[in-house]
C-alpha cells in the first residue's frame, strides 16, 4: 500500500518536489480554463490541489468536475510551492478518484446562517475551519495540562459520575434513577479528591461535570469538561501558585503551537503573552468596591455574577484573582479565614475581555468538628456526608485545589462569542440534539 502523507507535512515542506498520495474531504471547488481547484482537508490541515485537464484521464477529470462538497478523495501528485496557494503550497495531481460522492449539496453554504440552524447541523458543522481550529486549540489546551501535573507530580486519577451526595449546591444537580435509588450526576469530583489525596499525593483529573442551572448566559453549559486538582500540605498561597503556573503554561503552549489557530480568531499573540505569573490579586471587598457595590444589582455576600464579573475583567489586561469570596457564596467545604470568618479562603481566577471566572478553587477545611458545623448550618444531611467528614478523623491536613473550567479558557483565548463554540456537541438548557 502506497504510504499517506499528512497535509501537516505537505504544508511544513517535508516534501517539497515530491510525489505524495494523499486523502481527506473536498472542502471547496471551482473550475476555470481546463484546471479544477481543489480544497483538499485530511483533519491535519488544508491544501490545494490542482487537476489540469490532460495531465489527469478524461474520466478522473470528469468525477471531480462534477464532484459535489464534501466527497472523500483520494489524490496523488507532486508537491510544487506557490505562494497564490492557500499555506504555500500545492498538489499537482496527477491521479485522484473520489472514494465515496457526497450524495447532496452541502447544507452549510458560505452564506450566512442562524446560530440554531448550525446547532442543528452541528455534525456537520464541526467540519468548518472555525470549530476544526477550536477542537485543535481544545486538544492543546489538554495536552498542556497533562504536560504540566506530569512535570509537577501530580498524579491522574479518576472519579465516579453518579454521586449519592450533593457537592455544590441542590439545585443545580441532575437527578437520575439509579434503580432503587436517588444519584446524581457529578458537579465536581470534590469531594472524592479529597479522599485520594492520602493515597497518592497531588492529583488532577479531566472529566465532564453536570449542572441544572436554567441560565442563558453566553458562559453556560450544562454540560462541560473540568480540569480539576487537589494536594494535601497545600494553602490558599499554595494553590494560587499552582493555578497561575498550569495557566501560563497553557497559554505558552498555545502561542507556540496555535499560531495559526489563534490568528483566525484574530487574537494577538502579544495578549496572551502577557499571562505570566504572579497574577494580581483582589480581595472580593476590593472587587465589590471596583464595580459599584450594590448598584450592579447585587448586595454584599452575592456570588459575582457574570454582569458584576464584566464590569470587573475590563479593569485587567490579563487573568487576576479574586479571593476571599464571603462564606454564602461558596460551597461548604471551603475554609472559613481565621482573621475573619464570614469570608473563605476561596479564589476565582477570571480572565479579561469581559469572559470572566475560568477557575475556581481554595483551601478546604481540615478540622472534623468545623465541616460537620458548615454541612449542618447549610442544612445538609450529615448523614449524605459521613464517608466525607471520615476523611477528618483520620490525619487530616491543610489541603487545597481547584477546578478549571476547560470551554471557558478555550472561550477566552479564541475571543468566542459564545460558550457552546468551545465544544463539539454542546448541551444547554433548550438543547440536547444532535
Amino acid at each position: 500500500m502506497q504510504q499517506v502523507a499528512t497535509i501537516r507535512e505537505i504544508l511544513h515542506g517535508t516534501h517539497d518536489a515530491k510525489q505524495v498520495h494523499v486523502r481527506g474531504w473536498l472542502q471547496n471547488k471551482r473550475t476555470g480554463g481546463g484546471i479544477i481547484f481543489l480544497l483538499l482537508r485530511d483533519g491535519s490541515g488544508v491544501i490545494q490541489s490542482t487537476l489540469r485537464k490532460g495531465k489527469v484521464d478524461e474520466k478522473t477529470f470528469k468525477e471531480f468536475q462534477s464532484a459535489r462538497i464534501e466527497s472523500s478523495v483520494e489524490l496523488h501528485g507532486e508537491v510544487k510551492p506557490d505562494p497564490r496557494a492557500p499555506g504555500g503550497r500545492e498538489i499537482q495531481a496527477d491521479d485522484g478518484r473520489i472514494v465515496y460522492s457526497a450524495l447532496e449539496e452541502f447544507p452549510i453554504a458560505k452564506q450566512f446562517h442562524g446560530p440554531e440552524f448550525l446547532l442543528d447541523k452541528r455534525h456537520l458543522f464541526v467540519r468548518s475551519d472555525k470549530m476544526r481550529s477550536i477542537l485543535r486549540v481544545r486538544a492543546v489546551v489538554l495536552a498542556a495540562v497533562r504536560e504540566w501535573f506530569e512535570q509537577h507530580s501530580f498524579t491522574e486519577v479518576h472519579v465516579p459520575t453518579l454521586t449519592s451526595a450533593a457537592v455544590e449546591g441542590g439545585a443545580t444537580l441532575f437527578e437520575v434513577k439509579y434503580f432503587d435509588q436517588k444519584a446524581y450526576l457529578t458537579q465536581s469530583w470534590q469531594l472524592y479528591a479529597e479522599a485520594l489525596i492520602a493515597s497518592v499525593g497531588s492529583i488532577y483529573t479531566v472529566a465532564p461535570s453536570f449542572r441544572a442551572e436554567k441560565s442563558r448566559t453566553r458562559r453556560h453549559l450544562t454540560e462541560y469538561w473540568h480540569v480539576e486538582a487537589e494536594s494535601p500540605w497545600c494553602d490558599l498561597d499554595c494553590i494560587i501558585g499552582v493555578e497561575e503556573q498550569l495557566l501560563s503554561h497553557i497559554v505558552t503552549t498555545l502561542v507556540e503551537k496555535c499560531k495559526t489557530e489563534l490568528a483566525l480568531f484574530e487574537r494577538k499573540l502579544e495578549d496572551l503573552e502577557k499571562v505570566k505569573p504572579p497574577f494580581e490579586r483582589v480581595t472580593y471587598d476590593q472587587a465589590f468596591k471596583m464595580i459599584g457595590g450594590e448598584k450592579t444589582g447585587i448586595k454584599w455576600g452575592d456570588d459575582l455574577g457574570y454582569e458584576q464579573e464584566k464590569l470587573l475583567t475590563v479593569k485587567f489586561d490579563r487573568p487576576f484573582f479574586v479571593t476571599h469570596y464571603p462564606k454564602k457564596a461558596k460551597a461548604f467545604y471551603h475554609m472559613p479565614d481565621p482573621s475573619n470568618p464570614e469570608v473563605t479562603l476561596s479564589v476565582d481566577c477570571l480572565a479579561p475581555e469581559g469572559y470572566g471566572e475560568i477557575t475556581g478553587g481554595g483551601q478546604r477545611i481540615e478540622e472534623y468538628d468545623a465541616l460537620l458545623a458548615r454541612i449542618r448550618e447549610e442544612g445538609l444531611d450529615p448523614k449524605s456526608y459521613e464517608w466525607y467528614l471520615d476523611l477528618r478523623k483520620f490525619g487530616t491536613v491543610t489541603h487545597s485545589g481547584f477546578g478549571l473550567g476547560l470551554e471557558r479558557v478555550v472561550s477566552w483565548v479564541c475571543k468566542l462569542d459564545h460558550i457552546r463554540d468551545a465544544i463539539a456537541f454542546p448541551r444547554l438548557i433548550n438543547r440536547i440534539y444532535p
